[in-house]
């Protein structure tokens, strides 16, 4: 099966769409309606309210909204690495690791403020990759940092993700200091037009609903969580180990390219830290750059054998967790 999503063909799509239905189904039988825990941002309040005036609060609506959110997001995934060649070919092992290991966690596939966040936050892995070949990037840097600033009015702790803005133009770009003060200006600019906005329209006291922050150790008292948790940095770790061989080989923008992604996986494994009420279903934050390390485990097993194997127990465990647990 591996051997299907090496490739770069187009038509690989309806093989993925068969995939989701697999690794998914299980989530669409017993479906959740939103995660509301008191973390979530003032937009994502208003986004939930909205869409339960249009259907209620239906649970199988919800889950296939989230589980629809997840297989586009593999799509621009996977269409973003094989744009900046990532990888020596086209190849769909992203989108597939994606799908595979948010199913490793009931709570990865349920509609939440992190889910939202990780669609804008391909588009930030989208435009770091281009400071390092543009002469001047003061309107890339600010509207990163704009758009961060709305993943934050989604999910405040998601503000967090301005130190891996910071350590990206220090990875990618000389330090200049007027692009990091953009940044920091872009960073704010969602803030301070909301409060504005709601200022006029005599709505000031929903401000004190958007810096929903705090901090908590994380407590997992699930062993499904741990064995998600534990899977996924596993696999991190080892694509990380299997790249060092080929990154000496890769251009330079490719190399720095990788460096940002590992900052991703750390920060991310920091963002629900933040957290009002700590919870590992914000941890599919981390899901999104890990799983790019995880393709690469697949990619650099050139053995056929080897690689279906890998992932079949994979794939075994996720559909032990799911139904015979």
């Amino acid at each position: 099966m591996v051997r299907f999503f090496r490739s770069g063909n187009p038509l690989t799509v309806l093989l993925l769409l068969i995939y989701t239905l697999l690794v998914k189904f299980f989530y669409l039988l017993h479906p959740s309606t939103f995660i509301a825990d008191g973390s979530e941002g003032l937009l994502y309040d208003l986004l939930v309210k909205w869409l339960q005036v249009l259907v209620g609060k239906s649970p199988l609506f919800f889950t296939s909204i989230a589980i629809l959110l997840l297989f586009l997001q593999t799509l621009l995934l996977t269409r973003i690495i094989n744009h900046h060649r990532l990888f020596p070919k086209s190849t769909y092992l992203p989108a597939m690791s994606y799908l595979l290991f948010t199913s490793l966690w009931q709570g990865w596939n349920v509609f939440s403020p992190a889910l939202l966040v990780n669609c804008i936050m391909l588009w930030v892995f989208s435009s770091t990759t281009e400071l390092y070949t543009r002469t001047s990037a003061r309107d890339v840097v600010f509207n990163i940092g704009f758009a961060l600033g709305i993943a934050g009015l989604f999910y405040f702790p998601a503000i967090v993700f301005c130190v891996l803005l910071l350590i990206s133009l220090l990875i990618m770009r000389p330090f200049r200091l007027a692009e990091w003060i953009i940044a920091l200006l872009g960073l704010i600019c969602p803030l301070y037009l909301l409060g504005t906005y709601l200022f006029i329209t005599n709505q000031g006291a929903l401000l004190k609903r958007i810096p929903r922050i705090g901090f908590s150790l994380p407590i997992i008292s699930d062993y499904k969580a741990w064995g998600a948790v534990i899977v996924s940095l596993f696999f991190f770790i080892l694509g990380w180990m299997l790249l060092q061989r080929p990154l000496k080989k890769m251009l330079i923008q490719t190399r720095k390219t990788w460096a940002v992604q590992i900052v991703f996986v750390m920060v991310a494994i920091l963002v629900p830290l933040f957290n009002v009420h700590f919870s590992p279903d914000y941890w599919v934050l981390a899901i999104l750059p890990i799983s790019m390390f995880v393709a690469n485990v697949y990619w650099t097993i050139t053995n056929e054998t080897v690689a279906n194997i890998i992932h079949f127990i994979t794939l075994g465990y996720v559909v032990v967790m799911q139904y015979f647990s």
